[in-house]
């Protein structure tokens, strides 16, 4: 059963910084984009960041110059997101994700992790 597993979530004052990690539990996923959802309360789920298996980024607007994702990690299909600068709308659970790649079958799955959670607050 491939999972996801999150960590790197907690609480932080307006401008202070957060880093979020996240492995998979099988190697394969390196093929796939993998990134970053959150959700607020009563609020739908939006993506904030994604990373393609060549390295390919995209952000939501509301993240983009104070969040950095990466993948770097030669032995693990995982995906790190680096917060700068925290607002208190980023409070949210923050959960982790992977898209299989486009050449896979036609309703691949894709994975979601346990959701961790960021709270900024003074």
């Amino acid at each position: 059963q491939v999972q996801l597993v999150e960590s790197g979530g907690g609480s932080v004052q307006p401008g202070g910084s957060l880093r979020l990690s996240c492995e998979a539990s099988t190697i394969i996923l390196k093929i796939y984009t993998m990134g970053w959802f959150r959700q607020a309360p009563g609020k739908q789920r939006e993506l904030v960041a994604a990373m393609t298996v060549n390295g390919t980024a995209n952000y939501t607007d509301s993240v983009k110059g104070r969040f950095t994702i990466s993948r770097k990690n030669p032995n693990k299909a995982a995906v790190y997101l680096q917060m700068e600068n925290l607002k208190p709308e980023d409070t949210a659970t923050y959960y982790c994700w992977a898209d299989p790649p486009p050449f896979f079958p036609a309703g691949a799955q894709e994975y979601w992790g346990q959701g961790t959670q960021v709270t900024v607050t003074s």
